[in-house]
Formats: C-alpha cells, structure tokens, sequence
C-alpha cells in the first residue's frame, strides 16, 4: 500500500513538470522573430489606391510619378522611382512601403535630377528608395512627410522587376528590344513605320516599346495589329492631361513645360521595363533604323562586338541621313499596292549624306541595360561600364527624312542600297501587314 502512494506521488511529480516545460516552449516567442518591427498602420491599407496610370500625381507637390523598379545596384538603396519633378520645387521626400500583410516606417528618399532639362521647369528624375529591414515590400508611395498613418489619398506604385532580378542574361524573355519613346500629335507615317518594323523583325529584334500620347488614324490601325501581334508593346503616355508638353528640344525656343513630350523619361522608362527581359535594348527614334552592314543579323552583330569588347555595356552608332527628297532613278520599287498608303518608302531612297565633322553628330545606342543607370538621348548619362564608337563600316543608322545639309547635290552624296539586301522578304512581309490592316491597294 505504501508503494502504491508513492508510486502516484512520482507520478504527479512527472506530470507537473511535464505540463511546465511544455508551457514554457510554446508560449516563449523565438527569438528569431524579435526583429521585425511592429507592423505600422492598418494591414487592409495595402490594397487601397493602387495606381493603374503610367502618369500619377504626387500628392502636395507639383510631381508626376512613372513607375517603381527594383534595383539594388547602387550601393544602400534598393528601389528607383521613375519621376518628372518640377526643378524649382524639390522638396525632402520619404519612401512608403506596402509590407506584405502591414504597412512599413518611412525611409528617407534620395532624389537625383537628370542633367539634362534643355531649360524646361520639369525633368526627369530618379528617386531612390531603401527598403526597411524585414519589409517584403510590393508596393511603395513617396510621401512628404515621414511616419504617415494612413495612405488614404495617397497611390501605390506596384515594384516591377522584384521577381526576375538575378536571372541569367542568356535565359532572357528577348534578344532585343527597341524603344521608341514618344508618339505624338497626327503622326501617320505608315508606310515607313511598317517598313521599319519589318525591317527588325529580319534582323532579329522580338519586342518594340512604343509610348503613345497620339497619332493618325491609319498609323493607330496598325499599330493596334503588331500589338494584337505581340510585336509591339503600347504604353499610353498621356502626358498631355498633365503639363503642357512642347513639341521641340529647347525650352527658349519652344517653350513649354517638359522636352519632346517626355522623351528622356519614356527612354529611362523603357530601359527598366526591358532590364529583366531584354538582352540588349535600342534607343532610336520612329523613323531610325540600326542597320549593321557586315552582319545579317543584329545578334551576329552584338556578338562579335561582344566577344571584341566584354566589357562595353552602351555601343554608340552613328546616325546618317538619307534625305527623303532624292529617289532612286529607275523607280523599280515605287510598287503600285503601296500607293495611297500614307508616309515615306524607304526603299526608294539610297542617297546618303556625309555627316558635317566640324560640328556636332550625334549617336542612337544599343545598350546592356543592366549597365545602363540612367541615359539622354544620344548618350548615357550613368552607367556600370565602358562606352564604345561602333565603326561606320560596321554598323550605321539608316535615318530617311528632311536634309540635314539642303545644299548638298547628288554627286556629294553616297550611295547606299544596302536596305536592298532584304527586300525580297521586306516587300512581302509588308504587304501582308498592310493588307491585314486594309490598306494594302488591290487593284
């Protein structure tokens, strides 16, 4: 009997302290988990207002915000804020994070100006962002005022480029990517703008970027068709419901607000929306063709530039003009399906000017954009890697337009027919778009 007590005794005894080591485990919170900081704000807060405008305001400021990317190549920031701020209202700016499940602390933002404003009142702008410790961020605001409670008014900018970071250049979605920057007022060059595409397609380019504010009719129908295609990507610029855009280059000249319709921010734009997709991106205008002369293909191209120079990240070439006003003598392709199909044939102008090198020629470029930082339009304006002048002989841009030297008569110009290297494919390819759009002449 007496065993029989103490053996419950015993018993008790391991129960009791059975129950308190697993108290003791289970309530304890690991340490581990005491960083993270208290969630700030109300967790629902996070999917208020996100903006699904290429264009937001930003609230208490005269700004304009573009996008949000990842970008941790700069030493202690991690997010680029693409922007157009006014130059004579910058003011101290604070970085907002969306966390996942809670809304973060304010970090202090870091704002760079491009230098090149041409004399407009708006530029385009970088602000940088660090992420706060612990913060899984997926969306961020600026705000101009640090520790915020509530983001009631203000406008998510979603992060892009958060989940493709590091991948491997080779395992890219493309090879090339062309970036037009800016459409705008009744543009309805088609003819030459279908041959120019067609033109990228036979050397190689995947992806066209164009950021539309507006054009003509029929130059609007096809663009809707390469896009339906999955050729060309249309991003609406509709800097015009914000500034008063000018149509020119020089504020003293052609006033206005902002340079060309915001040409130098849909550039910037245009390098991080292809970082994480795009090997190489071109920087050219609608009417510019880069066309290598001892390559068949653009890849073939970059190749051997690569393996020549591993280092180089932005490859400048340069531009020649073709003046529209000189054709071709025996009119073999002034083709009858292509008549009343507005714009210029590229085909029927070979003449090509010598560029003036006692003044100023400028560049278009091929870029590495994951080298590229920020850039102008014929230059980078920070990057990670060397720049190199691609030989004339090697590649140069096919540009038909008005005569940059009028004076110029035929025998001081060169003659260059290499677009008619491709033309037994172009011609076709051509006619087949146009017609799919019902422009094609029939009869």
């Amino acid at each position: 009997m007496e065993m029989l007590k103490r053996f419950k005794k015993k018993l008790v005894l391991v129960f009791i302290t059975a129950l308190f080591l697993f108290l003791v485990f289970t309530v304890k919170t690991p340490s581990t988990y005491k960083s993270i900081p208290k969630p700030f704000g109300r967790p629902s807060a996070c999917s208020m207002r996100i903006s699904e405008q290429i264009i937001t305001p930003l609230n208490n400021t005269k700004h304009l915000l573009v996008s949000a990317y990842m970008d941790q190549r700069v030493k202690d920031f991690d997010i680029r804020i693409i922007g157009i701020f006014r130059r004579d209202s910058i003011q101290p700016l604070h970085c907002f994070f969306c966390c996942t499940g809670y809304l973060s602390k304010t970090t202090p933002a870091a704002i760079f100006q491009h230098p090149d404003n041409f004399g407009f009142p708006f530029v385009t702008t970088d602000v940088m962002c660090q992420i706060p410790q612990n913060c899984n961020a997926r969306r961020v605001t600026l705000l101009t005022t640090p520790d915020k409670e509530s983001p009631s008014t203000d406008q998510w900018l979603p992060i892009r480029n958060k989940d493709t970071v590091g991948q491997k250049e080779e395992n890219m979605q493309f090879d090339f990517t062309v970036c037009i920057s800016n459409l705008f007022g009744d543009y309805n060059n088609v003819l030459q703008f279908a041959q120019t595409l067609e033109m990228y397609k036979l050397l190689g380019v995947n992806r066209v970027v164009i950021y539309n504010t507006s054009c003509g009719p029929e130059l609007n129908r096809l663009l809707q068709s390469y896009s339906d295609e999955g050729f060309v990507e249309m991003v609406p610029w509709p800097i015009d419901k914000h500034l008063n855009p000018s149509r020119g280059w020089l504020h003293s000249k052609h006033g206005g607000d902002l340079h060309y319709y915001g040409q130098l921010t849909t550039l910037n734009e245009c390098i991080y929306r292809s970082m994480e997709r795009s090997r190489y991106v071109l920087l050219n205008d609608i009417d510019e063709i880069i066309m290598p002369y001892q390559h068949d293909d653009l890849m073939s191209l970059m190749s051997t530039l690569r393996n020549q120079h591993p280092n180089v990240g932005v490859f400048l070439i340069e531009n020649h003009i073709f003046p529209k006003k000189h054709f071709e003598p025996s009119g073999r392709f002034h083709l009858p399906q292509w008549n009343g199909v507005p714009g210029i044939n590229i085909l029927e102008h070979i003449y090509r000017e010598d560029p003036a090198r006692n003044m100023y020629h400028p560049h278009k470029m091929i870029v590495r954009p994951r080298m590229v930082e920020g850039t102008s339009v014929h230059e980078v304006i920070k990057n990670f890697g060397e720049c190199y002048k691609v030989p004339l002989d090697v590649c140069r841009i096919i540009h038909v337009r008005v005569a940059l030297q009028g004076s110029l008569t035929l025998e001081h110009l060169n003659v260059d027919k290499r677009l008619w290297d491709f033309q037994e494919k172009l011609i076709p390819n051509v006619d087949k778009v146009l017609k799919r759009v019902g422009m094609l002449n029939l009869t």
